[in-house]
């Protein structure tokens, strides 16, 4: 292989970068969206589809365990990505019908889309990921430069997708992420072969074996089950959270069952306990960041002045502030922590956590200003979002690149796809939790009403404006960031290596 070639890229990783950035274009497109269509159309409660919300992004991560399993086991990665693939694209058809029928009827079609779509991004998020892996040979030095070309696809479909979705009527924009992954999955059908093969000529990816009954039944059982789940509070009539007891219940179970392995050695249970402790804190970051899909899209709907030189910009355009941010801070902040590095002041790895859960407090400072004293019919400049957006998305690369690569440093080998699974079971924890805090933004009394407005409260505190529920997410990351930057010297003790940071910072934990 000439050294040429061995600089460049495989046609494979283009390829692959086109497929994921519109698939992303379809989740991201939707997620703009969904929370201002089940308020606006399917007329529900904030509370109501705030909670619906997290139980949608927190399953997200969750079904990536099955998929990965399967595709391992049997459908190997071509054949999994194409079945996630449609599965989502029927998915986003089922959310434009239920936009198309409404509030009669419409939720019903939306359960089966949120279904489909759960279950899809199980079997397409774990593995074509994996396969810009399989370009490359084994510790290929253009394997870090190649993810960063891949997670800017990430990045881009992430940007304008609420562009585009956000920028029609419902119905028209769910079709519109449908178009997004019958584009990606169609484009991945057509050239998979052609594209995806080593520079050596062989196909990658992982083969496909027969899958056995027992494991079809699984496949059957998961998707049933997700839709029961989905369905459970209607079906019985009752208040109920068993996503929240499933979700929550998971990350109490699975470290007593890691920790208890009778092989770990000390030195093993001690960096097993550090991603446990870390992956706690990045709830509180992440349920506090993704109020972006939830609270501050119903913020940005009502009480955020959008006009702009006589238009009036739609609510989900904010959301497409934090990729075009990280896409243009990336560069900047690797050459920060590089600046630090060659001094050997750059932060340890819990260190740069808590700075990142720092900024995300420091973002809810800047919006709980603008909003202190504001009343019900008044509205705030929408350049204290993109403010808060954008000191956020600086957070983000602080964090986010971190984790994966620390549970990929930490964890015993023969245990890595265990840990890295409860890794995202932590951030499957924080997108249901995400949710429960969105559901106590304050209800917006009805213009004529006279029933009382009943305010939500949190551990026995009543929030009844604006301010009080972005202090609540002030106090929680801002103590939060306190307690891991205390216990940030003992962990890094616990992880028992000599600090050497460098982590691309283009890799996001989308």
């Amino acid at each position: 292989m000439s050294e040429t070639a061995k600089q460049g890229h495989p046609k494979g990783l283009y390829f692959l970068f086109f497929t994921e950035m519109w698939e992303r274009f379809s989740y991201y497109g939707m997620r703009a969206i969904f929370i201002l269509f089940m308020t606006k159309v399917l007329l529900m409660k904030d509370a109501e589809a705030s909670e619906i919300y997290g139980s949608y992004t927190g399953l997200v991560y969750l079904t990536p365990l099955l998929g990965g399993y399967l595709c391992d086991k049997f459908l190997g990665n071509r054949r999994s990505i194409m079945i996630g693939g449609l599965l989502m694209a029927i998915g986003q058809f089922f959310m434009f019908l239920s936009a198309t029928t409404g509030a009669n009827g419409g939720v019903a079609l939306m359960w089966m889309g949120l279904t489909a779509i759960i279950i899809g991004n199980g079997f397409f998020k774990p593995n074509i990921s994996t396969m810009v892996g399989q370009l490359y040979p084994a510790n290929d030095r253009r394997i870090d430069s190649a993810f960063t070309i891949f997670y800017m696809g990430i990045n881009l479909g992430a940007f304008f997708s609420p562009l585009v979705c956000g920028s029609m009527d419902f119905k028209w924009g769910f079709l519109a992420a449908c178009l997004g992954m019958v584009a990606s999955l169609i484009f991945f059908v057509l050239y998979q072969k052609k594209y995806l093969i080593s520079e050596e000529g062989k196909e990658i990816g992982l083969p496909v074996k027969k899958l056995d009954l027992i494991n079809t039944l699984y496949v059957v059982g998961s998707i049933g089950i997700v839709f029961f789940m989905l369905n459970f509070k209607q079906l019985f009539n009752t208040d109920t959270d068993v996503i929240g007891y499933f979700i929550y219940g998971s990350m109490v179970v699975m470290p007593l069952v890691i920790l208890t392995d009778k092989s770990l050695n000390s030195v093993e249970r001690n960096r097993i306990i550090v991603i446990f402790i870390l992956a706690f804190f990045v709830i509180f970051f992440w349920g506090a960041f993704e109020q972006a899909g939830a609270s501050l899209t119903l913020f940005a709907d009502r009480q955020t002045d959008r006009n702009l030189m006589g238009w009036e910009m739609p609510a989900s355009y904010f959301q497409s502030v934090n990729p075009l941010a990280v896409i243009l801070l990336a560069p900047v902040m690797s050459m920060v922590w590089g600046f630090l590095y060659k001094r050997n002041a750059e932060p340890a790895s819990p260190k740069k956590m808590a700075i990142g859960l720092a900024l995300v407090a420091l973002g809810y400072g800047v919006i709980a200003i603008a909003v202190k004293g504001l009343g019900m019919d008044e509205k705030v400049s929408m350049w204290w979002l993109i403010g808060l957006y954008i000191i956020h998305s600086i957070g983000e690369l602080c964090l986010s690149p971190i984790g994966l690569s620390m549970v990929s440093k930490l964890a015993p080998l023969r245990l890595s796809s265990l840990l890295m699974g409860t890794w995202f079971l932590a951030n499957a924890a924080a997108n249901k939790f995400a949710g429960t805090l969105s559901s106590l933004i304050p209800p917006t009394p009805e213009a004529g009403s006279t029933t009382p407005v009943v305010y939500p409260s949190f551990l026995g505190f009543q929030i009844t404006n604006l301010y009080e529920f972005f202090m609540l997410f002030i106090l929680m990351t801002g103590i939060a960031a306190g307690i891991l930057f205390v216990l940030s010297s003992w962990l890094q003790k616990m992880m028992h290596e000599d600090h050497k940071e460098g982590i691309d910072l283009s890799v996001e934990n989308r």
